[in-house]
């Protein structure tokens, strides 16, 4: 698989160079160039998740890793199920909390590591894996690289921003896993790490690679579950997707313009409407990010985004034509909640989001799939809050909830980062 820069395609990688660098020269990001068109997707569609998923990334990568090596990638990374729920006629959610960090970032964050330790084989380099996370990143990236050889694990996250619960996923592990609570908001954090990865010195010193949706074996990987979800409804639906940093819609729009029949696609966002809002007025406007209830998705610059530029070559008709588009505020993210929970369905509030916009924008006769990105119990307080009920533990975060935070307090200045990395 070739992959170019979006900011000048004359710089060009292998798949290995790709994750092994994160990030274009330049500050760009890589992307496949061509995007390869599967014509017997509905054969894919019949087979189950794993073979299909493994068949899907040995099509990516077959020209650089052997068939048998992503056949064992997928089954060690992409080993939990991926349900689909119906919460009511025609819309039915897909279930991607069901991995080893209930979030799903579970899919990439595996892959990730699983595909990285076998680009770097060999080469006899220990590597710094540098993540910013909002929410569940650091979580998965975390489990999927604690005790790895050969790697270490940076994660900085906005202080106060993310659930008690999140934070402890990924603050309390030790061993080759460093944390730090930036003193600012996912954005700084973000901002962080494309300045460690701008300066060069640094980058080759540390062998500096991110595990972030801006390296694309994450964003790989994520494309296995939209095919699922069509699988599964047996129609071509209307996708909904909670957005932040816009590395899972853009993992949607790869996996359709593969050949996926997908009607289109809802981008679901709360307060943080930068996208929505161009779509709306063509004007993209990046602005600090706000807090609020759905915080995995308070990105005020997404990075993503301009992958989904590049791959609609700037058009913004085309990019209108393919993306239905809302917002929720606090309150309707709560209302949202509830009226699922009326329904017999618990969810959270980035799911929640995504059912609301979804809601507004499904057209009559139009099957629509929501995705449920993240385990209810992740965001208990807000829903003991919002509903008046108690929601139960379940053990992979009642093993952590009394473990103590190792993490250290990092202002939001790179040469803090850049002496803590050192």
């Amino acid at each position: 698989m070739r992959l170019v820069s979006t900011r000048d395609s004359r710089n060009r990688a292998t798949f290995a160079q790709a994750i092994r660098s994160g990030m274009a020269p330049g500050g760009g990001l890589w992307v496949p160039e061509p995007v390869p068109c599967f014509r017997d997707v509905q054969g894919l569609l019949a087979l189950d998740f794993q073979a299909r998923s493994a068949e899907i990334l040995h099509r990516f990568l077959g020209d650089e890793f052997g068939r048998a090596e992503v056949e064992e990638a997928v089954a060690s990374a992409l080993n939990f199920p991926v349900p689909v729920a119906r919460v009511r006629e025609r819309i039915f959610a897909l279930e991607l909390f069901h991995g080893p960090t209930l979030a799903f970032k579970d899919f990439g964050a595996r892959f990730l590591a699983r595909m990285l330790a076998l680009a770097s084989r060999g080469d006899g380099r220990r590597r710094t894996v540098l993540t910013a996370t909002s929410g569940d990143t650091g979580a998965a990236v975390a489990s999927a690289f604690l005790g790895l050889p050969g790697f270490q694990v940076v994660v900085l996250y906005p202080a106060g921003r993310v659930s008690d619960l999140q934070e402890r996923q990924f603050a309390t592990l030790g061993d080759n896993v460093r944390t730090f609570a930036v003193e600012g908001s996912f954005d700084d954090c973000q901002a962080l790490v494309k300045a460690a990865f701008g300066d060069a010195e640094l980058a080759a010193r540390l062998g500096l690679t991110s595990a972030n949706s801006i390296n694309v074996a994450r964003l790989l990987a994520q494309v296995t579950y939209y095919f699922e979800a069509v699988a599964r409804v047996g129609a071509a639906p209307v996708i909904a997707v909670p957005s932040g940093n816009f590395g899972n819609l853009y993992a949607g729009l790869l996996a359709r313009r593969t050949g996926l029949p997908v009607k289109a696609f809802a981008v679901a966002t709360n307060a943080n409407a930068t996208v929505p809002d161009f779509l709306e007025t063509g004007v993209y406007r990046p602005r600090p990010s706000v807090a609020t209830l759905s915080n995995a998705m308070d990105v005020g610059a997404p990075s993503n985004w301009e992958r989904i530029h590049a791959l609609f070559q700037g058009d913004l008709e085309a990019m209108r034509g393919a993306l239905r588009h809302g917002s929720l505020t606090d309150e309707e993210t709560l209302a949202s909640l509830r009226d699922l929970h009326a329904g017999g369905y618990l969810s959270e509030p980035h799911a929640a989001v995504a059912h609301g916009v979804l809601a507004r924008v499904l057209g009559p006769g139009e099957t629509g799939v929501f995705l449920a990105t993240a385990h209810p119990a992740k965001f208990r307080e807000t829903l003991e809050r919002g509903l008046g009920l108690r929601v139960p533990l379940p053990p992979a975060l009642a093993a952590v909830k009394d473990r103590p935070v190792l993490s250290r307090t990092l202002p939001s200045a790179f040469a803090a980062l850049r002496e803590e990395l050192l």
